[in-house]
């Protein structure tokens, strides 16, 4: 498999986004929505499946979009085409607060593991496939790391990490134990699995989840401060309820509004 050659430029600090230069005939695929700006003479076309096997007959096109399909993703993806004479560029964007982190497929062996909604872009010819948990514990207790996806090839990827992200590199038999969220991916020669945190006190008042993930070198391993799920979480918590009245979050009068009003959810 041999991807396109890209070169690339990542802008900004809090909201981060990613500049591809093509060369003509070069291409790029992105997950939908991901898309900024891009120049002239770069042709846009919705592809079935992550683009890597478009040559393979309809059967694995097929295999390709129900990879993407058991990930939750959409069954197609963007690629942006360089037709014309000369460079061009094309921007994505990061979804939220955080950074982009560019994966050199050739530098870790031809694969990456990452979450499964850390993906951006990626050169085509870039397989953007799943990896199937081997373990039971790790599959019955994994949440949100039980299904990863796995990028594999020889060209650039790019993945978004939420918040701050912190890059780990783990020695032979070191363990680094982390929120399942809150990993945002790792490379191939890591050793992952599902463990639980123990203790009564730790599991029923601990609030930090039963499980943990433990990632054994060697390795590479990108953690994120703020996985989506949590960001999604504390804006739900903080929405106003009961129909929009806001009456001071967080006051006395707030609390005993929310009683009035019936809208004591305990």
């Amino acid at each position: 498999m041999n991807a396109h050659e890209i070169d690339y430029h990542i802008y900004g600090e809090e909201m981060q986004y990613v500049e591809i230069e093509l060369d003509p005939q070069e291409a790029v695929v992105a997950e939908a929505g991901s898309f900024m700006m891009m120049d002239s003479d770069i042709k846009m076309e919705t592809i079935f499946g992550d683009g890597s096997n478009q040559d393979s007959g309809v059967l694995g096109k097929l295999f390709s979009a129900g990879k993407r399909l058991l990930t939750g993703e959409s069954l197609f993806m963007t690629a942006f085409l360089n037709v014309g004479q000369g460079k061009k560029q094309v921007s994505f964007a990061s979804p939220y607060p955080g950074k982009i982190v560019p994966i050199d497929l050739s530098e870790k062996g031809g694969k990456f593991i990452c979450q499964k909604d850390a993906f951006l872009c990626a050169a085509k010819g870039v397989s953007v496939g799943i990896e199937f948990s081997k373990r039971l514990g790790r599959g019955l207790f994994g949440g949100e790391g039980f299904i990863m996806q796995k990028l594999e090839g020889d060209g650039m990827a790019f993945v978004h990490a939420g918040g701050t992200m912190a890059k780990k590199v783990l020695g032979p038999g070191e363990i680094l134990r982390v929120d399942t969220g809150c990993i945002v991916g790792f490379s191939q020669t890591v050793d992952y699995n599902i463990e639980f945190v123990g203790g009564i006190k730790n599991t029923v008042f601990g609030g930090e989840g039963l499980f943990f993930a433990t990632l054994q070198g060697p390795g590479t391993v990108y953690i994120q401060s703020l996985p989506f799920s949590r960001l999604a979480s504390r804006v739900w918590a903080a929405a106003p309820k009961g129909g929009g009245k806001d009456k001071g979050e967080g006051s006395l009068l707030g609390g005993l509004g929310d009683l009035l009003d019936g809208d004591n959810r305990f």
